[in-house]
């Protein structure tokens, strides 16, 4: 059983910077999909940036060209670098690991315990 442990969040001012990181254990397969959801309060949780650990990524058009997602598999460890920072971005966010269980023959999600990220002046 997979477990994945977040830090890196906190309140910055808006146009401020913050990098979460996601520990992976025990480790990360080849066919895993990274990624890291947001639940702001009230809303649904949503997909902000995946990442496979051959190198595809896919970003939410709300975060395009301010985060970047990134995988370090000899590390275990998948981060997210959120540059210009808004308000909007305010949630918890969740790393996520999507993982293929070939014997039950389907995807299966892993949640991290979610870090919170607060943009505010």
């Amino acid at each position: 059983q997979v477990q994945l442990v977040e830090s890196g969040g906190g309140l910055v001012q808006p146009g401020g910077s913050l990098r979460l990181s996601c520990a992976a254990s025990p480790r990360i397969f080849t066919t895993d999909v990274m990624g890291w959801y947001r639940q702001a309060p009230g809303k649904e949780r949503e997909l902000v940036a995946d990442i496979s650990s051959r190198g595809v990524i896919d970003y939410a058009d709300s975060v395009k060209g301010r985060f970047t997602i990134s995988i370090d598999t000899a590390k275990n460890t998948v981060n997210l670098q959120m540059n210009s920072l808004k308000p909007e971005d305010t949630a918890v966010y969740y790393c996520n690991l999507n993982r293929y269980v070939l014997v039950r023959g389907k995807w299966e999600h892993t949640w991290g315990q979610g870090t919170q990220v607060t943009v505010s002046s």
